[in-house]
């Protein structure tokens, strides 16, 4: 099994910036793709970014050019830089993998974006 802890999610104006951290129980090396979601009020969650092990990423359109996926495998360790928020962009943010055909979620972290 794999247990997923979010943190860094806060309250930050248009234009400041987050990053946000996703620690893993075990090792992520074996993990093929971890990915960051969102969920807005009265939204469906939507998936924001994808990495695999080889570093390879996929953003949604909203958020290129804007945030970074990145992920440091010796600390377990997933991150989501997010640049120059918007407040369409509030919402809580969930760190997700799957591993061993099970679908594992984070208990998620508010992210608020104030105009």
């Amino acid at each position: 099994q794999v247990q997923l802890v979010e943190s860094g999610g806060g309250l930050v104006q248009a234009g400041g910036s987050l990053r946000l951290s996703c620690a893993a129980s075990r090792s992520t090396f074996r993990i093929n793709v971890m990915a960051w979601y969102r969920q807005a009020p009265g939204k469906q969650r939507e998936l924001v970014a994808t990495i695999t092990t080889g570093g390879s990423r996929n953003y949604v359109d909203s958020v290129k050019g804007r945030f970074t996926i990145s992920r440091d495998n010796a600390k377990n360790t997933v991150y989501l830089q997010m640049n120059s928020l918007k407040p369409e962009d509030t919402a809580v943010y969930y760190c997700h993998t799957v591993s061993g055909l099970l679908n594992y979620w984070g208990q998620g972290t508010q992210v608020t974006v104030s105009s």
